[in-house]
């Protein structure tokens, strides 16, 4: 027996990774830092690794473990603020097909939104750039707001745009991270290609593992 889909109406995005190919320009900023404070930098590509749980994170995952303290850590963000402030659209471009696929969806009536683990300046500075006039709503990292997983700011966008939790779509992480990594943090869909979500939403779909 098939079930039908529910009838999604807003689409949440990530915006590292999902929206913006930005792993240069963090990791330039990221390691511009290290190496002025004499800690080791990191290729651009372990910085897959790193992102995605905000800044406080990324320094932890990045520092050796003898230079883990609050302290340091604590320098690293202030002074990766500044450096990724003067850098932050360097090389950061939106991945091909998100245009299009963000014109199909608004052609829908769907509301759109950005969820993000990046610090909440720079996450409305990035989308006012790139995609001005597209989100509804727009969340980046803020003090006193648990950051993802936690399911608080979600629900806090759903109260925002008025719709139920249900009926939205949360897409995240396709640029940074392996298929078998996206299953295991509990991914229920995994697309190939943007425009591929246009037929998740339409119902009945085969969508690619690759």
């Amino acid at each position: 027996m098939s079930t039908s889909n529910p009838v999604y109406r807003a689409v949440v995005f990530d915006l590292d990774g999902t929206l913006l190919d930005s792993l240069a320009d963090i990791g330039e900023a990221a390691n511009s830092v290290l190496s002025r404070l004499g800690f080791p930098a990191h290729a651009l590509g372990e910085y897959r690794r790193f992102v995605g749980d905000g800044v406080a994170v990324l320094f932890h995952r990045a520092l050796t473990a003898d230079r883990r303290t609050d302290d340091i850590i604590t320098h690293c963000v202030g002074e990766f603020q500044i450096a990724y402030g003067l850098s932050w659209n360097v090389h950061t471009k939106p991945y091909m097909g998100i245009p299009e696929l963000l014109n199909s969806l608004t052609e829908r009536g769907l509301k759109l939104a950005v969820l993000s683990n990046k610090p909440h300046e720079f996450a409305l500075r990035c989308v006012e750039h790139y995609f001005p006039a597209r989100f509804e709503a727009v969340f980046g990292q803020r003090e006193g707001v648990p950051r993802k997983p936690d399911p608080a700011a979600a629900f806090e966008i759903a109260q925002c745009l008025g719709i139920a939790v249900g009926e939205i779509v949360y897409v995240g992480a396709w640029g940074f991270r392996s298929v078998d990594e996206l299953r295991a943090a509990g991914a229920a869909t995994v697309i190939a290609q943007p425009l591929e979500l246009l037929g998740f939403l339409d119902g009945p779909r085969t969508v690619s593992d690759n």
